[in-house]
């Protein structure tokens, strides 16, 4: 153990660049590496990131080329990883090429390995080691090592795990990353297995690199800490081969909380990463994902909501303002009283209790008939509830859209604001797109500011026919807010003119500087 237990400091090193992209169906752009990257080490905050694999591709070694350049221009070099092989000089002059300052190189940490993929011994593995090693170190290289598969090696074959740390610790070889490849260990292995490795050899610097095949690698970090391992690597959203590396964001507040160690990572940043590597990705996360789930500050029973309105008898340590979000108070069958009262003081809406129970009469109801509600929905209930035409501002009389194969879409619409028909027509890329072309022209007029498109989403029940209700749930973007609406209709591009109208409204609404109902 390297530091003292009262002033432990936990550092973590993300390999989302490298490992993650060995998820399924990811391939991220060198323009996309880079930007995660640079978010990574100056929003996050990591104390170390691996970014690619070597002699991958031109485009790879580009990439890294971008990273490397950024991170030097920072005073970052030695902050940025890549992976290499033990091959001499290949994999090393690949790195010194694109600028890297670190290499990970990837040693058989199983005998089995050694023998049935490399053919080799013990002893000739680490006489390529050697020569890898000592030509790395000559380019001006900082040497790591991992040991491959070494989970499996410590139980089929320690002899050889301890070894290939014996014969190679003459070479200056700065960390030795111990994976447990396949996701085997259980915590309790963990602990057994890095403390002994530590107590053989007490000089070595050894991280802990855990995969996620049982569910366990937090629990495993868990482990490797309290064994008294300070180096831990981990990925955004869990990414990696198979089930995935252990979650950053998991791991982040574990050390915090459970463990009360130190750790460089800015909290408030967390779910902003997330989101990124979701989009880059295409692997979007479940609602229910500890930390950066979307659910994962919402209260849905209204017993919930109450105990927070009488004394925030709900909040636990792992609030949501630590990661720079809100807690929500969902909207269903099972609301309360409470439910209502939060989401109306958010919407900064005042209305009676007996109005305030016609609202939850009706929340209850659409909830009942697996409707999905949110606070923006909140306003509309309320207007159909009271008879009220304070939310009606825009009504659409017609909307006629022409699209075809290979050919513009045009869209014609006629609607009513605050009285006074608007016609326009509109052309784009899809009926959607000619839709919104045409109510911006007739928008531009009243000086209304469209918000960003920030999502998309259509729904329809599963197992539903072509002719099933769609709903589509567009999220907007302004300057200071984001919300989402929603649509429902057979016909998906009129569900998103729903939607869209939906917005319009609440912000025609604000605009009009009616605060109360």
């Amino acid at each position: 153990m390297s530091d003292s237990d009262s002033n432990r400091h936990i550092r973590l090193m993300d390999t989302t660049l490298r490992d993650g992209e060995q998820t399924q169906g990811v391939s991220f752009s060198a323009n996309e590496k880079v930007n995660i990257a640079r978010a990574l080490l100056q929003s996050l905050k990591v104390d170390r990131i691996e970014v690619a694999s070597a002699c991958v591709s031109e485009g790879e070694r580009e990439a890294v080329a971008q990273i490397c350049e950024w991170a030097a221009s920072q005073g970052l070099d030695d902050c940025v990883e890549v992976l290499g092989f033990i091959d001499y000089q290949r994999s090393v002059d690949w790195i010194i090429s694109a600028g890297g300052k670190v290499v990970n190189l990837l040693a058989k940490g199983s005998e089995k390995h050694c023998r049935e993929q490399l053919g080799k011994d013990l002893e000739s593995h680490i006489d390529d080691i050697t020569r890898t090693v000592e030509y790395a170190q000559e380019q001006g290289l900082s040497v790591n090592m991992y040991l491959e598969d070494w989970s499996g090696g410590y139980q089929n074959s320690k002899d050889y795990v301890f070894g290939l740390i014996s014969g190679t610790q003459h070479l200056s070889i700065n960390h030795y990353l111990l994976p447990d490849t396949l996701g085997l260990f259980a915590p309790n292995e963990v602990f057994d297995a890095l403390t002994e490795m530590q107590e053989q050899f007490p000089e070595a610097e050894f991280d802990f690199h855990p995969h996620n095949d049982y569910g366990l690698a937090t629990a495993n970090v868990y482990a490797a800490i309290e064994a008294g391992i300070n180096n831990i690597h981990c990925t955004i959203n869990c990414l990696g081969e198979r089930a995935g590396n252990a979650s950053l964001a998991e791991v982040a507040v574990m050390v915090k909380d459970k463990l009360g160690f130190e750790i460089s990572i800015d909290e408030s940043r967390i779910t902003m990463l997330s989101r990124m590597v979701e989009n880059f990705s295409g692997k979007w996360i479940a609602a229910n994902t500890p930390v950066v789930g979307a659910d994962v500050f919402t209260q849905t029973a209204g017993i919930h909501a109450d105990g927070d309105l009488k004394g925030n008898l709900y909040v636990s340590r792992l609030s949501p303002e630590r990661f720079a979000r809100k807690r929500i108070y969902a909207l269903g069958k099972m609301s309360g009283k409470a439910s209502i009262a939060n989401n109306l003081e958010e919407l900064g809406i005042s209305l009676s209790p007996e109005d305030q129970a016609k609202v939850l009469e009706r929340v209850v109801a659409l909830g009942d008939s697996k409707h999905v509600i949110t606070a923006e929905d909140l306003p509309f209930i309320i207007a159909d509830i009271m008879e009220s035409k304070e939310y009606q501002h825009i009504e659409l009389h017609n909307c006629h859209i022409n699209t075809g194969l290979d050919v513009d879409s045009t869209a014609s619409v006629l609607v009513t604001i605050d009285g006074d028909e608007y016609q326009s027509s509109g052309a784009g890329n899809g009926g959607f797109d000619a839709f919104m072309d045409a109510i911006e022209k007739i928008l531009n007029e009243k000086e209304f500011i469209m918000p960003l498109l920030a999502d998309y989403e259509v729904h329809i029940p599963r197992g539903g026919k072509t002719d099933a209700l769609t709903e589509c749930i567009i999220t907007w973007q302004t300057d200071d807010q984001e919300f989402k609406t929603r649509g429902v209709d057979s016909n998906q591009v009129l569900a998103a003119v729903k939607a869209t109208l939906r917005m319009i409204n609440v912000m025609l609404h604000a605009q009009a500087g009616q605060a109360t109902v």
